[in-house]
């Protein structure tokens, strides 16, 4: 599973005061066990996929049980592959918190990393869908330190001038193992991966730069982005 195909596709994100705001194109992204036609729709069929919203990032996650720190010393690929499964896989509840191999590299061309997320969902007890967000790994650990159980800002470099930035701050990139710190034996629940970049200008930062146009203090305010990528989830499934 070493190729990754890239398939362009039109995506937004939900930030902001404004509500959803297009950034100006995105991909979908296929783990496949080779650049064909067939391998790429089976790896849409094992919904080993992810999204982003432009940046060619590559992002993976791998979930089991047991994952540690000492993964990474080895081929942590095929250890993700043959003790745990791949983003878009399924788990059997065992009793014990689900653990993960999380890592995602920044596009060669693009901005550095900020942080990645973990997304959880369950069912409770009462069958109420429940959400967490959970900060796993993010630039500059050691001065960036948790705050009020938040992760602070890591910066802004934009030049909204001339439509600028600089990976003066942020990662190339990020990895980590994660287990389930809230896990209760018994409920239904995913996992996905949200990667966040850097701050970088907008397209309709861009646009204004290079058409001589004065954005308004509404628009100029929304004038940078913070690009992101999005997998396919792992489910924990209860053997009840």
């Amino acid at each position: 599973y070493e190729d990754r195909a890239i398939v362009p596709q039109n995506l937004g994100t939900r930030e902001g005061r404004f509500g959803w705001h297009y950034l100006a194109g995105g991909y979908a992204a296929a783990w496949a066990r080779g650049n064909t036609r067939a391998e790429i729709f089976d790896a849409f069929a094992r919904r080993e996929v992810y999204a982003t919203t432009g940046p060619r990032m590559s992002v993976r996650i791998f979930g089991g049980f047991g994952f540690t720190a000492s993964d990474w010393d080895e081929d942590w690929v095929r250890k993700g592959y043959t003790s745990g499964v791949p983003m878009g896989g399924e788990l059997d509840d065992q009793g014990d918190a689900p653990s993960f191999l999380i890592s995602a590299m920044k596009d060669p061309d693009g901005a550095n990393l900020d942080r990645v997320q973990v997304i959880k969902g369950w069912l409770d007890a009462s069958g109420a869908m429940q959400e967490q967000v959970y900060d796993v790994v993010w630039s500059d650990m050691d001065t960036r330190r948790r705050s009020g159980g938040k992760v602070p800002s890591v910066g802004d470099t934009v030049n909204r001038d001339d439509a600028s930035y600089t990976n003066d701050i942020g990662a190339a990139e990020l990895r980590t193992t994660w287990t389930d710190p809230d896990y209760v034996q018994g409920h239904r629940a995913f996992y996905y991966l949200r990667v966040l970049e850097i701050p970088t200008p907008r397209w309709t930062l861009y646009d204004a730069v290079r058409f001589g146009v004065t954005l308004s203090d509404d628009a100029m305010a929304d004038a940078v982005a913070q690009e992101r990528a999005y997998t396919s989830p792992i489910w924990l499934k209860p053997n009840s």
